[in-house]
C-alpha cells in the first residue's frame, strides 16, 4: 500500500530534506521516526529537495507499508517528533502515485524585511535600502513569457532539462516586510534564490527592467543575480490530481 504524508518542518536545524553522510537532514530524521512507529524500514520519497535552512509549510512525500497504518498514525508522529517538524495527514493514495512526479504545481514564498526586526531574522531576509517594487512586479511577469531558465540554476546539477512553466509570480507589500510568491509545475535548484536576488538588483536599480530577457537568453548562472540567504524561502503548498486526496 502507498500512502502520502502532508508535513511541515522548520529548516533552521537540518541540512535539508535529502540524506546526506555526516549531516542530520528530514528525511533521515523522519525515516528513523517512521521507521520505529511501524517497525519496519521506510522510505521516503517528498515532492522535491529543500536546501540547508529552507523551510516547508507544506511538504509531501510518499511510502510504502504492505499493511494499514494506525488510525491514529498522525497523532503518533506528532508525539514521537520535536516542535521541528509537525504533521497534518497520512492516507493512502493510488499504487503508483509519486510525491515527486505527479506534483501538478509547487508554490514557494520569500520573505523580505525592509527593519531590522530580531523576531523576524530567523525566517526573514533583512535588507537595507529603498526598492522599486513597481519594477519588480514588473520584471516577475516578464518570468512567465519564458521556460529555460537555465540561468538560474545551480551549475553542475544533475537534471535532464531546465524548461519550468511559471504561472505566477509576484510581490506583495506587508507592513515592512516584502513577499515574494512564485508557482510553478518544477523548479530547479537554487532557482527561487536565484531569481529573488535578480529582482532585487532589478529593484534597487543595479541590473535595467529590461536585461532580465538577455539574462535569461545567455542560460549563464554568472548573468543573473545574487542568490539570497535560504532562511527566507518557505515551500508554501504542492498540487495533485483529484484523485490523490483523502477520501
Amino acid at each position: 500500500m502507498r500512502y502520502f504524508v502532508r508535513f511541515s518542518y522548520n529548516g533552521a536545524s537540518f541540512h535539508g530534506w535529502q540524506k546526506q553522510p555526516n549531516a542530520i537532514s528530514v528525511q533521515q530524521a523522519m525515516e528513523e521516526g517512521f521507521s520505529t512507529l511501524l517497525k519496519a524500514p521506510i522510505v521516503l520519497t517528498a515532492a522535491g529537495r529543500t536546501d540547508t535552512g529552507v523551510h516547508a509549510r507544506c511538504m509531501v512525500a510518499h511510502f510504502d507499508y504492505p499493511a494499514n497504518v494506525p488510525q491514529n498514525f498522525t497523532f503518533l508522529l506528532n508525539q514521537y517528533f520535536d516542535t521541528a517538524i509537525a504533521f497534518q495527514q497520512v492516507y493512502e493514495v493510488p499504487r503508483l502515485a509519486h510525491a515527486r512526479f505527479d506534483a501538478l504545481s509547487r508554490t514557494y514564498q520569500y520573505h523580505v524585511s525592509l527593519t531590522k526586526d530580531p523576531f523576524r531574522y530567523p525566517y526573514h531576509y533583512y535588507l537595507k535600502g529603498a526598492l522599486d517594487v513597481d519594477k519588480m512586479n514588473k520584471a516577475a511577469q516578464m518570468l512567465l513569457q519564458f521556460e529555460d531558465f537555465e540561468c538560474f540554476s545551480k551549475v553542475h546539477t544533475d537534471v535532464k532539462t531546465f524548461l519550468c512553466k511559471i504561472d505566477f509570480a509576484a510581490w506583495e507589500s506587508h507592513q515592512n516586510e516584502l513577499i515574494f510568491t512564485i508557482r510553478a509545475d518544477r523548479f530547479l535548484r537554487n532557482m527561487v534564490r536565484a531569481i529573488v536576488g535578480t529582482l532585487i538588483e532589478i529593484g534597487q536599480g543595479k541590473r535595467p527592467l529590461e536585461s532580465l530577457a538577455e539574462t535569461i537568453a545567455s542560460k549563464d548562472r554568472s548573468q543573473a543575480g545574487f542568490s539570497v540567504p535560504a532562511q527566507g524561502l518557505y515551500l508554501t503548498d504542492i498540487v495533485y490530481p483529484e484523485n490523490y486526496k483523502p477520501a
